[in-house]
C-alpha cells in the first residue's frame, strides 16, 4: 500500500500577506471575493502591517482611534492595496535613488602632497612613491610624490526599482528575539511557526504519536541568505575596512532554513536535508517529503523554503544577465517616460524580465492514516513531484526538454489516479510565468503541446508570480499556498497585470487567464523552470478528491469518526487565525529550550529513548538483502 501524502497545514509570508488560511492568497483575488472574506482580508493586513492593534475587543490606530473591523476597512483599504503586492522597493530594503557604491580616482600632481595620518592606518605595502616621517608613536607624515590611486564612497541610482517585497511595516525582526538573524532566516522561523500553528493540532500531541525520528524537515534557500547578517556581510566585510563576524558564515548557508526550523521551532531528531535546485528549489524539497510519506520512510514532514533577495547586490546579479525588468525597459513596453512598478511582472504579455520577490513557504504532510487517526484538517494532497534535467545545453540559463517531461509526467499520473474527465475538465496550472520573453514562449510551448496530446482543451493557466514576484527558492511555495486558496474558494486568480497575452505564445489549446475565474477545480499542476535545467512539476489533489479517497480506504465509518474528530482541530486552528488576525501570530522560537543532554540519551539493542520524547526510535531491522546473504 501506498501511502497518500495529504496536507494538514500551511503557512507563511510574502508580498500577499499571511499564507495560512488562505489570506495571501484572497488579497490576490480581492475583488472577487465576497463582502466577509473582503474584510477579513483587509482587517488581517491591517494588523499584519501594524496599521491597527486588537485591545478589549475592538482596533486601534496609530492615532489612538477606535475602529470597527468595518472602520478599518473604510480608512486602510487604499493603504493595504497600495502597499501590498508588487510595487516600488521601499526604503526599509533599501534607498534605489542612492544605493551605495565606489569610484576609482587618480590623483595626480606636480607638486608634493602632505598629509598625517595614524601609523596603524597605514597601508600594507607602502607604495614606492610615499616617504613615511614619524612625528609621534601613534602619527606619521606622509609625502607623496606623484600621483595617488584612491576609492571614494559614492551612490548610483538602481536600475530596477520594483519588487515584490513583504508588506510595508512587517518587519519580521520585531515578531521574536531575532538578533544577528539574516532577514531570509527571520521568515523560516515565522513561516514554519504559522503552519504549525495552523494544523490545530499542537506539535507535542503530534509527536506522542510517532516516534522521534519518523519526522523529517526539508527546506532551503536557493542563493543563501545574502543581506548584512549573512553572505553578504562577510563578502564585504574587509572591502568595508570591517571584518566578518562569528556567526555571518554559518547563518549565511542555504542549507539554514531546514536547520533553524529543526533547532528552533520543532526540535526534530529526524531527518533532515536542504535540497537546491534554483527556482525549483521548493518542488525539491517537497519531492523529498512526499516520496518519503509514500514509502513509508517519514509519517510527517515539513517542507518549505525561506529567502529573502531583494538586495542590491543579488539583484544586480541578474540585472547583469537581462533577467530582470529594469525600469528603462518597463517604461519603454508602455511607452511612459517613468515604469510602472505594480505591472512590473507581467507573465504571458509583453514583459521585459521577472522581478525579485520575498517570501516563506512552509507545509506540514502526513501520511493518511495519521491525519485520520488525530482528525487533521486536509487542504489537499501531492501525489507527485517530477524532476528531470534539460540534457546537453548550450547556454546554462535557457530552458530545455526537462520541462516537457517533467509535465507529461504529471498530467498521466493524475490521469492513472483521477481519471481522464476530471483532469480535462477540472484542472489548471500554476505557471513558473517568470514574466520573460523565452519564457513566455517556451512554458507556453509546453503546456499547449501536452494539451493536445492528452487531449486537453481551455485548460485554464494562471501565474501567481505576476502578484508576488519571484523569491527564487520558495516560488513554487506561492504556487502551492495560492493552489490552495483556488481549492477552497473555487476562484483561479487572473493574471491582471498582463493586459493581452503576447503575440508569440502559444495558447490555442489554453486559456491564460486575465481576469480571475469562478470554477470547481479538483487537480493542480504546479511548474517550476529553474536556472541550470532544474525542472520540476507537482501534481496536486483537492480536498474534495482526497475526503473520497480517504473513505474508500478507511472505510465509511473510520471516515465519520475522522470527521468527528476533525470538528475540534479545525474550532483550535480557528483560534490560532482569530488571534493572528489581531496580530498575535504565535512565532514559535525556542532558543535554548529542550535541549538535549547526553545523559537524557538511554540506548539500548532494541532502540533509542531521548529526553522528552514519548516514542523510542527503533533499532528492531530486517535484512533487505536476506537473499544475498
Amino acid at each position: 500500500m501506498t501511502h497518500l501524502p495529504v496536507i494538514v497545514g500551511f503557512g507563511g509570508y510574502n508580498a500577499a500577506g499571511r499564507s495560512s488560511f488562505h489570506h495571501a492568497y484572497r488579497r490576490t483575488v480581492l475583488e472577487s471575493l465576497d463582502s466577509e472574506k473582503q474584510r477579513s482580508t483587509i482587517v488581517s493586513l491591517a494588523s499584519l502591517m501594524r496599521l491597527v492593534r486588537f485591545e478589549n475587543g475592538v482596533y486601534i490606530d496609530r492615532d489612538e482611534i477606535t475602529l470597527t473591523a468595518d472602520q478599518v476597512v473604510e480608512k486602510y483599504r487604499s493603504t493595504i492595496e497600495e502597499n501590498t503586492l508588487i510595487r516600488r522597493i521601499h526604503k526599509e530594503h533599501f534607498d534605489v535613488e542612492k544605493v551605495p557604491s565606489t569610484q576609482d580616482m587618480r590623483l595626480e600632481s606636480d607638486h608634493l602632497s602632505e598629509f598625517t595620518l595614524a601609523r596603524r592606518e597605514l597601508p600594507n605595502p607602502v607604495p614606492a612613491n610615499w616617504q613615511v616621517k614619524t612625528i609621534d608613536d601613534k602619527t606619521v607624515k606622509v609625502i607623496i610624490s606623484g600621483g595617488v590611486s584612491m576609492k571614494m564612497e559614492s551612490f548610483r541610482e538602481f536600475d530596477v526599482q520594483s519588487a515584490g517585497i513583504l508588506p510595508t511595516g512587517f518587519n519580521p525582526a520585531d515578531e521574536y528575539n531575532s538578533r544577528f538573524h539574516p532577514k531570509g532566516l527571520q521568515l523560516a522561523i515565522l513561516g514554519a511557526s504559522d503552519a504549525i500553528n495552523s494544523m490545530g493540532i499542537s506539535w507535542s500531541d503530534l509527536m506522542s504519536k510517532v516516534n522521534p525520528d519518523q519526522v523529517a524537515v526539508y527546506a532551503s534557500s536557493g542563493l543563501g541568505q545574502t543581506d548584512d547578517y549573512g553572505i553578504g556581510g562577510y563578502m564585504q566585510a574587509r572591502l568595508k575596512s570591517g571584518r566578518p563576524s562569528s556567526k555571518q558564515m554559518a547563518l549565511g548557508l542555504n542549507s539554514m532554513p531546514a536547520d533553524f526550523v529543526n533547532a528552533y521551532v520543532c526540535g526534530s531528531v529526524g531527518t533532515t536535508s536542504a535540497a537546491t535546485g534554483a527556482c525549483a528549489s521548493f518542488l525539491y524539497n517537497l519531492r523529498l517529503g512526499v516520496d518519503d510519506i509514500k514509502a513509508g520512510r517519514h509519517r510527517v514532514a515539513i517542507c518549505g523554503c525561506s529567502e529573502a533577495p531583494v538586495t542590491p547586490e543579488a539583484m544586480e546579479g541578474f540585472a547583469a544577465m537581462s533577467a530582470l525588468g529594469t525600469d528603462e525597459r518597463l517604461a519603454k513596453l508602455d511607452g511612459l517616460e517613468t515604469a510602472d512598478h505594480r505591472r512590473a511582472s507581467r507573465p504571458f504579455g509583453e514583459n521585459a524580465g521577472f522581478t525579485m520577490g520575498e517570501s516563506s513557504q512552509y507545509f506540514v504532510l502526513m501520511d493518511d492514516a495519521l491525519a485520520v487517526e488525530l482528525g487533521a484538517d486536509v487542504y489537499g494532497a501531492v501525489t507527485d513531484v517530477f524532476v528531470n534535467a534539460d540534457g546537453y545545453k548550450k547556454s546554462i540559463s535557457s530552458p530545455g526538454a526537462g520541462n516537457y517531461v517533467t509535465v507529461a509526467k504529471a498530467v498521466a499520473s493524475a490521469m492513472a489516479i483521477v481519471g481522464e474527465k476530471a483532469v480535462k475538465e477540472r484542472s489548471f496550472i500554476q505557471a513558473h510565468g517568470s514574466s520573460t520573453p523565452q519564457n513566455r514562449i517556451t512554458e507556453s510551448m509546453i503546456f499547449d503541446k501536452v494539451a493536445r496530446s492528452f487531449g486537453i482543451e481551455n485548460w485554464p493557466l494562471t501565474a501567481v508570480k505576476a502578484f508576488v514576484a519571484h523569491p527564487l527558492g520558495p516560488a513554487s511555495g506561492d504556487q502551492l499556498a495560492n493552489t490552495l486558496g483556488v481549492f477552497a474558494d473555487g476562484i483561479i486568480p487572473g493574471i491582471k497585470t498582463t493586459h493581452e497575452v503576447a503575440e508569440d505564445v502559444l495558447d490555442e489549446k489554453l486559456e491564460i487567464l486575465l481576469k480571475d475565474k469562478t470554477t470547481v477545480v479538483d487537480v493542480a499542476f504546479l511548474n517550476s523552470k529553474g536556472f541550470g535545467g532544474n525542472n520540476a512539476t507537482a501534481t496536486v489533489l483537492s480536498p474534495n478528491i482526497v475526503e473520497g479517497m480517504l473513505a474508500k480506504r478507511h472505510g465509511q465509518s473510520e471516515f465519520e469518526r475522522y470527521v468527528e474528530k476533525r470538528e475540534i482541530v479545525k474550532e483550535n486552528a480557528s483560534e490560532y487565525d482569530r488571534k493572528a488576525c489581531q496580530g498575535d501570530l504565535n512565532v514559535l522560537y525556542n532558543f535554548g529550550n529542550g535541549i538535549i543532554d547526553d545523559h537524557e540519551i538511554i540506548v539500548d539493542d532494541s532502540g533509542i529513548q531521548i529526553g522528552a520524547f514519548s516514542n523510542k526510535i527503533s533499532l528492531d531491522f530486517d535484512n533487505p538483502f536476506s537473499d544475498m546473504v
